[in-house]
């Protein structure tokens, strides 16, 4: 079973092994520098569908049922499903889930939706409560541009500090198992930080305060350093919450370069206009189900922290004036041999 150290760090005692996975994106985002990293590339944005939002669901079906092919299960051989996106009342993974007649736990997280599911997940199979289970996210950048900004033909004006909603989804099968691969082996519950920004274009300020805060913790309760790291994944900062983060660290004396990367940062390219980099639910689920986990089936990764970061927030709050709220959920993900 389960167990805690330090503040807020959990243990897996038999820890859930990730037995497959897999990642659905647009072409904007297989265009990045993780090109042809991905299972399945739609070019259509609608997917066929007849709104922004159904495409959504369909990309998150697409990456649900991709990953048990590869894993030559089908959709009634799974205990739970735990699935996330950005949209109101998760209607995104709603959809996506509702002809599957499993059980289903919807997850808001905002960006931090996969950590949570992979952390949620965790605990579920570790506790004896499923055997196994899919944890699932996606986003749409049309459909959350007109949920909370504007509509796609307003035209406006994205300032530096924006972040593009990637068009992405991602899917991880986890089972129970002493003969693994790789598993999930330590999580943290991230802690709410309001820092006072109110800037939806302004996201990676909002969230890095909550980054520092789980990721110090997480070195503090396991008294580990960077470099006992092979890398520490944020999703998604972009770039200018991701410099904040580094310049928190720093004030400690901790350096993070030499082992950091943000998933915002690493699904786009300088030259793909997207400002600060990628967001959404779908951006970290693809990069982790696309590039990350790859590298650590390739032996190229042993050890990785992937720390979800998530800003708070509804259509209405932001109409109201409140603030952003961050929020960063964490696991560990290590490779041990069979």
């Amino acid at each position: 079973m389960a167990y805690r150290i330090g503040k807020h760090t959990i243990v897996f005692n038999q820890p859930p092994k990730i037995s497959n996975y897999a990642a659905v994106v647009g072409t904007k985002e297989n265009n990045g520098p993780l090109k042809g990293c991905f299972d399945v590339i739609e070019q259509d944005s609608k997917c066929e569908q007849k709104s922004w939002e159904l495409a959504e669901s369909k990309m998150q079906q697409t990456a649900i049922t991709t990953t048990l092919d590869k894993a030559n299960k089908k959709i009634c051989d799974i205990d739970v499903i735990l699935a996330g996106d950005l949209l109101n009342q998760c209607i995104g993974s709603t959809f996506a889930c509702l002809t599957s007649n499993r059980p289903f736990l919807g997850l808001y997280g905002a960006c931090s939706t996969m950590a949570e599911g992979l952390l949620v997940g965790s605990c579920l199979i570790d506790g004896g409560c499923a055997n196994n289970l899919i944890a699932s996210a996606s986003s749409h950048f049309c459909s959350a541009e007109r949920q909370y900004r504007f509509p796609l033909a307003y035209g406006g004006q994205r300032p530096p500090t924006a972040q593009w909603t990637a068009t992405a989804a991602g899917a991880v099968l986890m089972e129970k198992s002493n003969n693994c691969e790789f598993c999930v082996t330590h999580a943290i519950i991230g802690q709410m930080i309001e820092m006072g920004i109110k800037d939806a274009n302004n996201m990676g300020a909002a969230m890095a305060p909550a980054a520092y805060h789980t990721i110090s913790t997480l070195f503090s309760d396991t008294n580990t350093k960077p470099c006992d790291y092979d890398i520490i994944v944020t999703g998604d900062l972009g770039d200018i919450g991701a410099s904040l983060l580094v310049r928190l660290f720093e004030q400690d004396k901790i350096d993070i370069t030499k082992v950091y990367s943000d998933c915002g940062s690493m699904l786009y390219g300088d030259t793909q206009d997207v400002h600060s980099g990628g967001s959404g639910c779908g951006c970290s689920a693809a990069v982790l189900c696309g590039h990350l986990l790859d590298e650590m089936k390739n032996k190229k990764l042993n050890r990785l922290v992937f720390a979800g970061t998530g800003a708070l927030m509804s259509p209405t709050s932001l109409q109201q004036g409140q603030p952003i709220v961050g929020i960063c959920h964490a696991v560990v993900i290590e490779r041990r041999e069979n």
